[in-house]
């Protein structure tokens, strides 16, 4: 077990609450980790770079603080970036092929490894869950002929959660 999941069981074990996949990876500090060592290794890609070309500097911070809210944390997206409905905008006509997925999702999970998310098999299930499933709805919401969502928030993802397939 790694020392950070044996931080997380430990306190789990101390207390009655279940932390929630934003708590259990770390919180703030290691999103923005993520995010910051994944899209600078996005900016290299040759797949992905075209797609993410014209990227503004924060992106990586917006989208930490989609992932914060997603995975149980503050609603910072909704509350500072104009939540799902914003975050659908962004992706509309961009055309995301599944090739392009396929890698955002593979750079994704090293990046994940790279700086030591925790590795327990029931956290990385639900990390790995949501990442496949946001990813197919922003594959399918970027092609030119997408139908509205008719979601109107961001879904919130947990342990052992498998969502609906509404786009």
């Amino acid at each position: 077990m790694s020392e950070s999941t044996q931080k997380h069981a430990v306190t789990a074990e101390t207390s009655n609450e279940v932390p929630t996949l934003f708590e259990w990876m770390g919180g703030r500090e290691v999103l923005s980790l993520l995010m910051k060592t994944f899209y600078a290794k996005v900016e290299k890609d040759e797949l992905l770079a075209p797609l993410f070309g014209r990227m503004i500097a924060d992106h990586p911070e917006h989208v930490a603080m989609w992932m914060e809210e997603v995975l149980g944390g503050a609603p910072r997206y909704t509350d500072e970036r104009g939540g799902f409905k914003t975050m659908i905008r962004k992706h509309r006509g961009r055309n995301i092929q599944p090739e392009q997925r396929d890698r955002w999702m593979k750079l994704m999970l090293e990046t994940a490894d790279e700086i030591n998310l925790p590795r327990d098999p029931e956290f990385r299930s639900a990390f790995v869950g949501y990442l496949e499933w946001g990813s197919r709805r922003a594959e399918r919401n970027s092609k030119p002929d997408a139908e509205p969502s008719k979601r109107e928030t961001v879904p919130k993802w947990g342990w052992g959660e498998a969502k609906p397939g509404t786009p």
